[in-house]
């Protein structure tokens, strides 16, 4: 298993260890002049729901896979934040952020794999 995949799979971990769901994995590789090659897409209830899944995925990515994100974006409002792992972009949302930006549709050309909510 690669680096990155390690990387996706403990920040998919991340996600559904706090309980984000409408996970979506958005694989960018067959697509150019992309700015990473993945983006792993998830929606959090709450602000403070919002941010324990980013504290949640900085954990398990920095544990589990020895990666830190070069940036983290939107904590302020904690409507939608983007933690960035250079081949790998988290974004997660609040469910009217992710509706209003609706990424899956912009990146429509990429290999998109849904995955189920954990309860």
């Amino acid at each position: 298993m690669s680096t990155t995949e390690v990387l996706i799979e403990k920040i998919i971990e991340g996600i559904q260890e706090k309980k984000g769901n409408e996970i979506v994995l958005a694989d960018l590789t067959g697509i150019e002049d992309t700015i990473c090659n993945y983006f792993i897409i998830c929606q959090g209830n709450s602000p403070s729901h919002i941010q324990a899944i980013t504290d949640s995925v900085s954990e398990f990515a920095r544990i589990h896979a020895q990666a830190k994100p070069t940036a983290i974006d939107g904590l302020r409002n904690a409507q939608w934040v983007a933690m960035d792992y250079s081949d790998v972009i988290v974004h997660i949302f609040l469910p009217d952020a992710r509706a209003f930006y609706d990424l899956e549709h912009l990146w429509a050309d990429a290999q998109l794999t849904r995955l189920p909510n954990i309860d």
